[in-house]
């Protein structure tokens, strides 16, 4: 620093009152500069071949690529002078690659070494087994995904006021390093689990977790490009982290729901509007738990709950358990059906549930009982398979056994309305592709 400045202030004064005294050919202000900086080089060379400390290296490499030769040009007067000089690099390249190189893998390491120790802290917090703090009603362990976030951006950006090369080769260094510990904390997650059932605040802590996902998702989404496949890891894994997450959540209440929708079909519908109201009851008081996730988080398990409850109504239709046989019986089951569909999309959408895809399934099969027409049904079977091209003809065949007025060669002609291909469907619109015909 004081040679800095001591070459700085008296290069000034040469600039200012000494050059005027020389003639010009003298080259006076060059010859002055050329002094200063051979003599601040060769400290510069002395200092880089000794030992220093991370912190020295840092300091020595900033002086190199940008205190020294940006700083000194900050003097208008001073910068145009120096640039008829053209001083060098105060290091040789090769001793400044190798001090690059020692930063680098300093750094890489130090910021390796503060992330492991961070989830080793987080594993301890879940072990104490403490209800996790709130923030706007979320649970949630904020710290974790901020340090990290903040180590990786922090080396990044002290890399890049070094220089922007050094700044590019720590960022490509670390670009793994969030992925490797996502990898890591969704095996803890898991261990936590499998491990941890009966903790008295297991559920919060599994919330927490969840809601920390976010701030991982946001960061990648905003500062990672598209087609980068560290970006493509990340979500994939913070997808694992959250869906095991919502699993273990669901477990108590889809257990909790099978009996009740067993009932449909012992009960042969006739109380389906009593059955219907006790699932919705249940599903309510788990509902409430699940308001302490952060808001995507909650419209997610909603809608998985939703698709579940639409899921397990198909299933019992698909039982081959009632068979009718006049128009009127069918007429009394289609009603049934029509006023569950809405009890239950009432229910869902007044929770939060944006999977509106849903919403017509029941309403179309419903339909399919109530109509009569063999032209008429054909229709409704194409539009339900447009809607949901996952279905198959297992399906359709197993649902139609209700209509037991249905001939055998109308029955194969209104199959033959479905194609047995496989149809693509993304994941979010798969309703019929996770459920077995029997």
């Amino acid at each position: 620093l004081h040679m800095g400045k001591t070459m700085k202030e008296d290069l000034a004064v040469v600039v200012k009152y000494i050059k005027q005294l020389y003639p010009p050919e003298f080259n006076v202000f060059s010859t002055y500069a050329e002094l200063y900086h051979n003599y601040f080089a060769s400290q510069a060379k002395k200092n880089a071949e000794s030992y220093l400390e991370d912190k020295d290296i840092y300091l020595l490499l900033s002086w190199v690529h940008n205190i020294y030769p940006k700083d000194m040009r900050k003097d208008q007067a001073l910068a145009e002078e120096l640039e008829k000089v053209k001083l060098g690099s105060l290091l040789p390249s090769s001793l400044s690659k190798e001090l690059e190189k020692k930063y680098l893998d300093s750094e890489e390491a130090t910021i390796k070494n503060s992330l492991s120790k961070c989830l080793d802290k987080e594993i301890q917090r879940w072990k104490e087994d403490k209800e996790p703090e709130k923030l706007n009603g979320h649970f949630q362990s904020e710290l974790l995904a901020i340090f990290v976030i903040q180590s990786i951006y922090s080396g990044q950006k002290r890399a890049k006021d070094i220089s922007t090369a050094v700044g590019e080769e720590l960022s490509h260094r670390l670009s793994k390093e969030l992925p490797a510990f996502l990898r890591s904390y969704k095996d803890a997650f898991e261990d936590f689990k499998e491990r941890s059932k009966k903790h008295r605040y297991y559920k919060p802590i599994l919330i927490a977790n969840i809601n920390n996902c976010w701030n991982f998702r946001d960061y990648a989404e905003k500062n990672m490009p598209e087609k980068d496949d560290n970006k493509a890891s990340i979500l994939s894994t913070l997808g694992d982290i959250e869906n095991g997450g919502f699993d273990v959540l669901l477990q108590q209440l889809f257990v909790q729901l099978k009996p009740m929708y067993k009932k449909f079909t012992e009960n042969k519908w006739d109380s389906s509007n009593e059955i219907m109201n006790e699932i919705i009851k249940t599903t309510s008081k788990h509902i409430s738990d699940f308001r302490t996730l952060k808001d995507p988080f909650y419209h997610a398990i909603v809608e998985k709950i939703h698709a579940r409850l639409v899921k397990e109504y198909i299933v019992r239709l698909l039982k081959r358990k009632v068979s009718l046989k006049t128009p009127a019986q069918q007429q009394n089951l289609a009603q049934n059906i029509s006023k569950n569909a809405a009890d239950l999309e009432a229910f869902c959408t007044s929770n939060g549930s944006q999977a509106k895809w849903l919403n017509s399934a029941l309403p179309k099969l419903a339909e399919i009982i109530r109509l009569q027409d063999l032209g008429a049904i054909k229709i409704e079977v194409a539009t339900l398979a447009t809607t949901y091209p996952d279905i198959r003809k297992r399906h359709l065949e197993a649902f139609l056994y209700i209509k037991a007025n249905l001939s055998r060669s109308e029955l194969k002609s209104i199959l033959g309305y479905l194609a047995d291909s496989t149809a693509s469907t993304t994941p979010g619109a798969s309703l019929f592709s996770s459920i077995n015909v029997s």
